[in-house]
């Protein structure tokens, strides 16, 4: 089975979605149309389509097709992070690093659903939260983790398997993938990295002081951000761009490799390279 996820606020009337399913069914697969972001106004879903929920439908499925942006798939891959079913994105997004197909490429994923093409393996961040000794939220990060201030000046320290790295004061602290390199660690002035390569990234938000600067970590590394000076001041904890908990002063949070990846179907249409450049420039 192929679980097709569109976006139907970017994919409007599921046009796209209809395109697919048909080619997916011509070639003699069966498909299930899984939406993302529909669930408070299901309204957008026209009534001719069957929908089903992906997590049920998950285990019988040997790809799963994404049609969005690059937030559509970063909720997709929260969902089945714990599945190893490679995604393959067509970008009706803004940026789409994430996804491989532009929509004038779709019958692409016919050769993909085939087996056809070459499969790219993304490193995913595990994340904890201690408050006081007890861990209060875990986590599993493909892009991000990011600990901000509510408009407020912060102050974060990080360490690295114990040893301090660096103290930042200013709107917060990215810690990222490779996968998450091209996004906010990249507005932060962050280092592009290669998708496929495994490192933590760390990157000062608006730090104030000329020093900050990113830091390229091994991925047998241990982070742990600690949040500091608070004093009523608010900060929050976001993962891949999902806020999961308000921070309090003195709280840790840690990343470390995570034992799950993601795994992404590249057509093999074009190079991480003339990705980056055609759409940064």
């Amino acid at each position: 089975m192929i679980a097709i996820c569109p976006n139907p606020f970017r994919d409007t009337n599921l046009i796209y979605t209809r395109q697919a399913d048909a080619l997916l069914r011509e070639a003699g697969f069966e498909t299930a149309v899984c939406p993302v972001f529909a669930e408070e106004e299901p309204e957008v879903i026209p009534p001719d389509i069957r929908t089903h929920k992906l997590l049920e439908v998950s285990e019988e499925c040997s790809l799963v097709i994404v049609i969005g942006g690059d937030g559509t798939i970063l909720s997709v891959a929260r969902t089945l992070h714990a599945a190893s079913v490679p995604l393959l994105g067509v970008n009706l997004g803004t940026m789409g690093f994430m996804a491989y197909l532009e929509p004038e490429e779709l019958a692409w994923i016919v050769p993909a659903a085939r087996g056809e093409c070459k499969i790219s393996r993304r490193m995913m961040l595990s994340v904890e939260l201690k408050r006081d000794g007890t861990v209060i939220h875990t986590d599993q990060a493909l892009n991000d983790v990011v600990l901000h201030g509510y408009g407020d000046v912060i102050q974060t320290t990080a360490y690295c398997n114990g040893d301090k790295i660096t103290n930042i004061s200013g709107d917060g602290i990215i810690l990222a993938t490779p996968t998450g390199s091209t996004g906010y660690s990249m507005s932060a002035g962050g280092p592009i990295v290669e998708p496929d390569a495994e490192n933590i990234l760390i990157s000062p938000i608006c730090a104030h002081t000329m020093g900050a600067r990113t830091f390229v970590l091994d991925p047998q590394r241990t982070v742990t951000v600690k949040a500091e000076k608070l004093h009523g001041r608010r900060a929050y904890l976001s993962v891949d761009g999902y806020s999961v908990a308000d921070l309090a002063n003195g709280d840790l949070v840690t990343v470390r490799r995570s034992e799950h990846q993601i795994l992404m179907v590249d057509p093999g249409l074009r190079s991480f390279y003339e990705t980056a450049y055609k759409k940064l420039t």
